[in-house]
């Protein structure tokens, strides 16, 4: 029997997994009534439905890079979105399931990662206005967000740099506006897509090596940057809005320090 008590509505693209993932579960468990997206991983989206229900947990298939698929997908939702949490995105591996060479893998970068969650913002943002309340969060990257790695894939990083520029100018122009806008930059995740990009490639004493290299010594958890999400949904959250908050545990600060992270341009 799910949980009728309802926070809000929460609506995270690319739910299915990592950070995404951990995110869903953080707010449904929290009272929120979640609707969450997937691309291609439907059989891991209906399990994560399962897993969760006894909350209030919807799972609804999205190609972000498709105007017509976002049409559809705020046609399916069964009612306003009170917080947008634009998740969705893809790495340096990911991307070649979607596009297979270098030229269309650029343009799928910025597709997915940027122009996407813009094209989402923008549907949904009128509401938000007109109701006088709302919180959109975009989930960046250390990478391209808050600053750069030598070799890393120039488009990756630059959609990511699109993204929170984004956010900066929609958090200006929102500034005496009830809505929070909020970007969050993890650094060195445990997700699949980061074990897609870095750490499958890496031996048992290079990813040692690799963790060392880090300056909290560790990955972070995707469940640290769900809590996060959370705080900036919650009324103390709103002294940080319009930031892009850098959630690299000081990766950010110093990126030349970890050059396993180098990837292939």
């Amino acid at each position: 029997m799910k949980d009728n008590s309802n926070k809000g509505n929460v609506l995270i693209t690319g739910g299915s997994s990592g950070i995404g993932e951990a995110m869903v579960k953080a707010f449904a468990e929290q009272g929120y009534a979640v609707w969450f997206t997937y691309r291609s991983g439907k059989n891991r989206a209906e399990n994560l439905v399962k897993i969760l229900s006894q909350f209030s947990v919807t799972a609804l298939e999205l190609d972000q890079s498709k105007p017509e698929s976002i049409t559809e997908l705020l046609r399916q939702l069964p009612g306003k979105i009170d917080i947008l949490i634009n998740n969705a995105a893809v790495g340096t591996r990911t991307v070649e399931k979607i596009a297979k060479t270098e030229d269309s893998q650029d343009m799928a970068f910025f597709q997915v990662n940027a122009i996407g969650p813009l094209w989402l913002t923008m549907k949904i943002l009128p509401t938000m206005k007109k109701d006088g309340s709302g919180k959109i969060i975009f989930v960046s990257s250390v990478d391209g967000g808050v600053t750069h790695f030598p070799k890393a894939r120039y488009a990756d990083g630059m959609s990511k740099a699109a993204l929170t520029h984004f956010v900066k100018q929609l958090a200006a122009e929102l500034v005496s506006d009830p809505i929070d806008i909020y970007a969050i930059c993890p650094g060195a995740t445990e997700t699949p897509m980061f074990t897609a990009s870095t750490l499958a490639k890496l031996s048992d004493q290079e990813r040692q090596n690799f963790l060392s290299s880090l300056p909290g010594k560790r990955l972070i958890d995707p469940d640290e940057i769900a809590r996060l999400a959370l705080f900036l949904c919650s009324k103390e959250g709103a002294l940080l809005r319009g930031s892009v908050i850098d959630a690299s545990m000081g990766l950010g600060n110093n990126p030349f320090s970890v050059h396993s992270m180098r990837g292939k341009r």
